[in-house]
C-alpha cells in the first residue's frame, strides 16, 4: 500500500516482464533486466558477449512513445550489436577508446534514424570477466548505483544524452567490482514514478528511494534485485504504471 495513502487499497500491480532476449551467461557474475507492465515508451536494453572475456550491455531511454520511435530503437539495436561486437572483439584493446567510439556512432545512428534531434539518455557498460572491471559511459542517463562493501557509489553522467548534437563526445571511465558488488540501472520512468499525497500534491519516487531499496536488499541475484526495486515502485504509486516504461537492469559479481 502506498505510504501516502494508508486507507487506500492498491490495485494489483502489472506482471513483471523479463527481458525477451536471453542475456549471456557470465563466469562469476550474472546480468538481468525486467520491465514493469506493458512497454509504452522507448526503453531499450540488451546484453551480448563480445569476446571470450567481455560482456557488453546497455540501457537506453529513447524519448517518445514506443510506436513512434521504432526506427530509432531499431537503429540503436543494430549499432549496439554489430559495432559493439566489432569494437570489443580483440584481446588487446583500449576499452575506453572502444566505448567512446561506440557512443559516438550510437549518437549518429539515433539522429539519422530520427532525421534530427531525438533525446536518448544511455548507460552502456562493458564487463571484463577475468578482471572484474567495468568500463562505462553515462550519456545523460540516471546514475548507475554501485553497491559494495563501502556503501553505494553513483556512476554519474559522463556526457550529454545521445541524439542531441552530431559531434557530441563522452568519457568512458573504468571501475572495479569487488566480489559481492551489485550494479543497478533504472530508467527515468522509475525515478519519476508519482504518488499523490492527501492534499493532491504529486510526490516522485526519486533516486534516493532507489538507493535505499538497493542498500536494504542483500540479494546477490540480478533478477531478484530488479524485481525488488520495481515492486517497491508499484507499492509507492498504488496503481498500475502506464505513463512511462519502468525498467531495471542489474549486474552482480558473485566471484
Amino acid at each position: 500500500m502506498c505510504a501516502l495513502f494508508k486507507s487506500r487499497v492498491p490495485e494489483p500491480p502489472p506482471v513483471l516482464e523479463p527481458v525477451p532476449s536471453e542475456f549471456p551467461e557470465i563466469r562469476g557474475a550474472e546480468i538481468a533486466a525486467i520491465t514493469y507492465g506493458k512497454r509504452v515508451a522507448g526503453d531499450f536494453y540488451d546484453s551480448l558477449r563480445v569476446s571470450p572475456e567481455r560482456i557488453l550491455f546497455g540501457l537506453l531511454d529513447v524519448a517518445g512513445r514506443r510506436e513512434n520511435n521504432l526506427p530509432v530503437l531499431a537503429a540503436a539495436t543494430k549499432v549496439f550489436r554489430t559495432l559493439g561486437a566489432e569494437l570489443f572483439a580483440g584481446t588487446d584493446i583500449n576499452e575506453s577508446e572502444a566505448m567512446v567510439t561506440l557512443c559516438i556512432q550510437l549518437n549518429r545512428g539515433v539522429m539519422e534514424a530520427a532525421k534530427g534531434v531525438h533525446s536518448c539518455p544511455a548507460f552502456i557498460g562493458c564487463y571484463h570477466e577475468v578482471f572484474g572491471t567495468l568500463c562505462y559511459t553515462n550519456a545523460g542517463h540516471e546514475p548507475g548505483l554501485l553497491r559494495d562493501s563501502t556503501g553505494i557509489t553513483e556512476l554519474t553522467s559522463t556526457g550529454l544524452p545521445l541524439g542531441l548534437f552530431s559531434h557530441a563526445t563522452c568519457d568512458a571511465p573504468t571501475v572495479a567490482l569487488e566480489k559481492g558488488a551489485v550494479l543497478l540501472l533504472v530508467s527515468r520512468g522509475v525515478v519519476e514514478a508519482e504518488c499523490k499525497d492527501n492534499k493532491g500534491k504529486e510526490q516522485e519516487f526519486g533516486l534516493e528511494r532507489v538507493r535505499e531499496r538497493l542498500q536494504a536488499d542483500p540479494s546477490l541475484h540480478a533478477q531478484a534485485e530488479c524485481r525488488s526495486i520495481l515492486n517497491t515502485v508499484g507499492e509507492f504509486t498504488c496503481e498500475p504504471l502506464v505513463t512511462d516504461d519502468m525498467t531495471a537492469l542489474a549486474l552482480v559479481r558473485k566471484a
